[in-house]
């Protein structure tokens, strides 16, 4: 096909990257540990550790993987953390020992957790102990045989772990109480691994990196296939793309979103393959804390999301903050409004460089250039070795101009949905193109843009809310008859979640609905908004509902959660 967009690449960028340049992240893990030893590698309440203490922990970590809980290249790894030094540590010690890395939300229930435990196979899961209880509700029905449990402050110095420790547990009482026989402590795991060897597993760009969990269009949470070469492939995809601003082993990044999610877990990825000191946010909502942060931290590159960017510019202390080293802030997971980003281009001298990418892209294929001055509304050019396109209903190519659903074809491009062939098909087209579900156009010189999802996904802060999954849940409930559920604009978050609601109790009252999804969804899939109908919901003549026309509110019983 005519990549039109490749004329609009700065100078540097090339069409076509070398994806096999490395056999898999383990390889690029150490050779940025080699080049970048004594340099910091990551940081989380004021303490990091270098490249070395990475290499050194990570081959632990690994060595206890395989010598103590036995596990063999391609079994599972859960990980249950919220940003925290352990996370690399983890993550890297899974890759050096061959084992898939299934990215884990905390804050999952357990009907959410048990699901992806099972349905992944995952045989072995570190946990923080905050989120502890949740495992221990399924853990019995899952293939879980090995828990490795650790506390907020167990990568920090003797006196700051113990005290950060004790706080949590006992003077904030952020553990809820946990029983568990034959678990082991995060720390215990790297004395252990410490006295065996790692073995040096062989491992090639088709194995599997991670199972990386997203929505579908059934409501059931699937795992995403990210080989070694599809994240290879981004890596090498992206380096040349920031290359302009960031050099090895010079650069301090920011990452205040959760590693689980996909768009961070990426660009951390890159920022370790450069060298760079990347410091990771625990909890971005405390903002006089990520104030005092970014006071005191000379960062030069940050991600995050529309509405994290919005909440900082609102943030009481922001405007006093001098944020001279700032080089690139990247956005990604929601759309970017013109309103924050030109508060912050004004507020900070920076852009926000948005993109577009998807868990089954690894995800990023298609970016805004580095030396855009303001914001446009575009996604972006598809990056190095990517081909995009704008299809019509039946997989055909449109002409340019003309609004359809955006594809990609890439070596960053999943392998397929873990033991689902039948909804592998549906998202890929015979000739190898992977319909996103979003539609949108591009313009004669290669940018491309969103206008609308063709699927009825919500998007809550940058992650995605699937209403199938929300109407199973909330029909669970005795007193509903039936029920849909849509997206809404939100000041705070771009969209949340509604809920249409037909009762089959008349008693049945929105707090006892909303309790009876708190128990059951990740908090920003717990519906914001309620709305209950006398009159049955609009349908086709198939009976399945009309979301669309749901959209516009009737005057009856709407009630804000």
């Amino acid at each position: 096909m005519d990549k039109v967009w490749l004329k609009q690449y700065p100078e540097g960028i090339p069409a076509e990257v070398d994806f096999t340049a490395y056999s898999s992240l383990k390889e690029i893990l150490a050779s940025s540990c080699a080049r970048f030893a004594d340099l910091p590698a990551y940081g989380n309440m004021g303490v990091s550790i270098t490249y070395r203490e990475l290499d050194q922990l990570s081959r632990d970590f690994g060595a206890y993987l395989q010598k103590v809980a036995g596990l063999k290249k391609g079994d599972r790894l859960a990980i249950m953390l919220p940003n925290l030094l352990q996370y690399p540590v983890a993550l890297f010690g899974a890759q050096r020992a061959g084992v898939v890395v299934v990215n884990t939300n905390p804050l999952y229930t357990a009907r959410e957790l048990e699901h992806q435990l099972k349905d992944s196979g995952a045989t072995a899961i570190v946990v923080l102990e905050n989120f502890a209880h949740t495992l221990q509700e399924v853990l019995p029905r899952t293939p879980v045989k090995t828990v490795i449990t650790t506390q907020i402050g167990d990568m920090f110095p003797a006196f700051k772990r113990m005290l950060t420790n004790l706080v949590v547990k006992h003077v904030k009482k952020m553990v809820p109480e946990w029983h568990m026989a034959q678990t082991v402590s995060f720390n215990d795991a790297l004395a252990a691994g410490r006295v065996h060897a790692l073995d040096d597993v062989t491992i090639h760009l088709d194995d599997l990196a991670f199972l990386q969990y997203t929505g579908g269009t059934t409501g059931v949470a699937k795992g995403a296939m990210l080989t070694q070469a599809n994240m290879v492939a981004n890596l090498q995809q992206v380096a040349p793309w920031i290359a302009r601003d960031l050099l090895d082993g010079e650069e301090t990044a920011l990452i205040p979103l959760p590693l689980y999610h996909v768009f961070a877990l990426t660009v951390n990825l890159v920022f370790m393959k450069i060298g760079a000191h990347i410091v990771l946010v625990t909890n971005p909502r405390d903002f006089p804390a990520f104030i005092h942060l970014l006071k005191k931290t000379p960062i030069t590159a940050m991600i995050g999301v529309n509405t994290l960017y919005n909440a900082l510019l609102n943030a009481p202390g922001f405007s006093e903050l001098n944020l001279h080293a700032l080089k690139i802030c990247a956005a990604g997971g929601m759309a970017v409004q013109r309103a924050v980003a030109e508060r912050w281009k004004a507020a900070t001298g920076v852009p926000l460089i948005e993109g577009y990418g998807l868990t089954e892209t690894s995800p990023i294929a298609i970016s805004n250039p580095l030396n855009i001055e303001e914001w446009s509304g575009n996604i972006g050019l598809p990056i190095p070795s990517t081909e995009a396109a704008i299809l019509d209903d039946s997989g055909a190519v449109l002409p340019i101009g003309q609004v359809g659903e955006i594809a990609i074809r890439g070596p960053q491009v999943m392998k397929g949905y873990w033991n689902r062939p039948e909804e592998t098909a549906k998202v890929f087209t015979a000739d190898g193109w992977f319909r996103t579900g979003d539609m949108g156009i591009m313009d004669a010189q290669g940018h491309f843009k969103i206008t609308d999802r063709k699927k009825d996904m919500i998007i809550v802060s940058g992650f995605k809310v699937f209403p199938n999954e929300v109407e199973d849940v909330v029909m669970l409930h005795p007193g509903v008859m039936e029920v849909a559920a849509i997206g809404v604009p939100d000041e705070k978050s771009g969209e949340a979640v509604k809920i249409v609601v037909v009762k089959k109790d008349a008693a049945l009252t929105e707090r006892e609905l909303l309790e009876h999804c708190r128990q059951h969804l990740t908090n920003y899939k717990v519906p914001r908004i309620v709305e209950f109908r006398t009159e049955p919901l609009p349908k086709t003549n198939i009976g399945k509902i009309l979301r669309r026309e749901l959209r516009t509110p009737q005057p009856k019983e709407a009630v804000a959660a």
